[in-house]
């Protein structure tokens, strides 16, 4: 009698691939070409339960596996399995596979089995639009300056190294999309990033809630920061706190790029006094440089500078001890070419 241990099986002819699949925000027209073919072309799916449904259409013949919320290792792990076995295998996510999705934890997976480049499992990863990028294309453009992303989730990072980073992102004004937001079990988190982004920013700060970006459900609630808490969000929601330009009008929310600093938008677009066209602000590095060097000398001390321009003590000192000079000729070298 043959034990399992003694089956005779026919190696696979080719090693399979992993194909890591960002579906975007779960609309079949907001899915890029490349997803829907990796799909399409998969002898397996796998992904979480919800996730598995807005693909629906593309899994007629597939075997397709379904992984609860927090099996993301596990997810991984079959996918390796199935991919040794000579199986390409999509495992999707939603929005972006990189952007707090199956890449990362695939990844740490394929690494403890000792896979590398040269593994005969290839592994692709198909971009797709975030919930960031979906839900700012809903409420207007609150991206259009410098922006970053942070998941309330709790799960796998410490809450002091989240409050960290929501303290120092609110100080930096930037605009901020928080991801995982609220969940049944976990519902004082956002009421926290709240307490914190109100030390540096003002109550009225614009905020939307984007529950649901392009799916049947979807809904779109404009706030302010100090009302944000009381707001209806949940794990398929997305909060976008705005910076200190951040307006809405017309019911859309829009991030100033900064021309206006530049150019006078109410004279054709006009060069503003002092300003050049395709040059560092006046107010830029250099132009700052001069503006400290001057204040140092004329006796404004280094602790009263770094309260001033809010930045680091020691980071004021290092750049007074730099010459501008050697600065302002290897920006006019760089400009030149």
């Amino acid at each position: 009698m043959t034990t399992p241990t003694q089956e005779t099986t026919t190696a696979p002819t080719t090693a399979g691939k992993i194909m890591l699949v960002g579906i975007g925000p779960g609309s079949a027209a907001h899915m890029t070409a490349r997803a829907r073919q990796a799909i399409i072309e998969a002898d397996t799916v796998i992904g979480y339960v919800t996730y598995i449904k807005l693909v629906a259409d593309l899994l007629d013949g597939k075997e397709v596996i379904r992984k609860s919320m927090t099996e993301e290792l596990d997810r991984a792990v079959t996918a390796l399995e199935a991919a040794r076995q000579g199986k390409k295998v999509a495992l999707i996510s939603s929005g972006d596979a990189g952007v707090y999705g199956m890449a990362g934890p695939t990844y740490e997976v394929l690494f403890q089995a000792g896979w590398t480049p040269d593994d005969p499992v290839q592994v692709e990863i198909i971009p797709g639009a975030s919930a960031l990028n979906s839900c700012a294309a809903l409420v207007g453009a609150p991206l259009t300056h410098d922006f970053c992303a942070i998941s309330l989730s709790d799960l796998l990072t410490p809450w002091p190294t989240i409050a960290r980073r929501l303290d120092a992102v609110a100080m930096a004004d930037f605009v901020v999309a928080l991801y995982n937001p609220k969940s049944g079990r976990r519902t004082r988190q956002i009421v926290e990033a709240q307490r914190l982004f109100l030390r540096h920013r003002r109550p009225d700060t614009p905020v939307a809630i984007v529950k649901s970006a392009y799916r049947r459900r979807e809904s779109i609630i404009f706030t302010t920061l100090d009302q944000m808490a009381e707001a209806d969000i949940g794990m398929l929601s997305t909060v976008l706190i705005g910076n200190s330009n951040t307006v809405v009008r017309h019911g859309l929310m829009v991030t100033p790029r900064g021309y206006a600093n530049k150019y006078d938008l109410e004279q054709n677009g006009e060069t503003r006094e002092g300003e050049k066209r395709g040059r560092s602000l006046s107010t830029g590095l250099l132009g700052w440089l001069e503006t400290l060097q001057a204040q140092y000398a004329e006796g404004t001390d280094i602790e009263t500078l770094a309260q001033q321009y809010r930045l680091p003590a020691d980071y004021i000192r290092a750049t007074l001890l730099e010459p501008i000079s050697e600065l302002a000729s290897t920006n006019s070298a760089e400009e030149e070419a």
